[in-house]
């Protein structure tokens, strides 16, 4: 067999309907969503072409116009991207059945296009390489197993199998990087749904040991999952307690603890903020109080929704 070479292109994962940070994606995609400045998919792009990885597909399904409008033809963020778009949405098996389709590469790097990580992508590259596995996927030691459905790791590295959040034993946690051939999807319908990280790569576990493979590793993960996982995201990235957009005027009386503004927010005098995700073109009038929720503009007026 010929050596492996590194992959060079990249479908990241763009096209999910961001159910779980609604409604701050009620108007917007979630890759698109500002993460303490730059958005999600431009973190995403920036990190992946100073990487080396500068050729793009991104999948795009739900409210398309709000990540090319930002990424356009990815030139300003060092890729050069195309877009697959899905109708319906292909899921996490089905959008990269769909990539392999559209690009010569017999090989990809697949990306969440819902998280932040900071994997070494050659060092991963090399690991996949020097294996015959059809998928590597890039995981840390679960930080949260009753929160993670966690990835069993055998020590010669290879996937075992996938469990449930609270299950007992130790697990590792998939964090949005992966390595496939384009064999491991080759058993799918083009445009047709389906998932990976489940009934697929069960499949190839259960036909080949080896064949799913887990490159450990100790990379940041950041999770954006939820309002109060994207606040505490925002927060930290930028390092500092108030995180504030474009044309945002704050009364010198309010007081705005662990906080984030987004564009065209005014905040009267008085006003008490604790923990609170402010949308667009928000208005909160003097005496205004609030902690833990998003606050974003609806139909009728200032629309609330408490951190679950």
């Amino acid at each position: 067999m010929p050596p492996r070479l590194v992959p060079t292109g990249a479908l990241v994962l763009t096209a999910g309907l961001g159910t779980r940070l609604r409604p701050l994606t009620s108007d917007r995609a979630k890759p698109a969503l500002p993460v303490a400045g730059p958005a999600l998919v431009e973190r995403i792009l920036q990190g992946l072409a100073g990487q080396g990885v500068h050729q793009v597909l991104l999948n795009l399904h739900y409210r398309p116009a709000t990540i090319s409008a930002i990424v356009g033809d990815g030139a300003g963020l060092g890729v050069s991207v195309r877009y697959s778009w899905e109708m319906p949405l292909l899921g996490s098996g089905g959008g990269p059945r769909r990539a392999f389709s559209l690009v010569p590469d017999d090989r990809l790097w697949l990306v969440n296009g819902d998280t932040l990580t900071d994997v070494d992508l050659r060092a991963m590259a090399a690991e996949h390489a020097a294996s015959d596995a059809l998928v590597t996927m890039a995981v840390i030691p679960n930080p949260a197993p009753e929160r993670y459905g966690g990835v069993v790791v055998t020590p010669l590295g290879e996937v075992a199998r996938f469990v449930p959040r609270g299950a007992s034993g130790p697990t590792w946690h998939f964090v949005g990087v992966q390595i496939a051939e384009r064999e491991a999807f080759a058993s799918l319908a083009d445009g047709a749904p389906a998932d990976s990280v489940g009934p697929l790569y069960r499949a190839l576990i259960a036909a080949r040991s080896g064949a799913v493979r887990a490159f450990r590793s100790q990379a940041r993960f950041i999770d954006i999952g939820t309002p109060q996982d994207y606040l505490g995201a925002c927060l930290s990235l930028a390092d500092q307690t108030l995180v504030a957009g474009a044309r945002v005027e704050v009364d010198p009386s309010a007081t705005l603890e662990a906080c984030v503004l987004w564009d065209d927010v005014r905040i009267g005098g008085g006003v008490r903020l604790r923990r609170v995700v402010v949308g667009d073109g928000v208005h909160l009038p003097a005496g205004y109080q609030a902690d833990n929720v998003v606050i974003v503009r609806g139909a009728t007026g200032l629309e609330v929704t408490r951190f679950a």
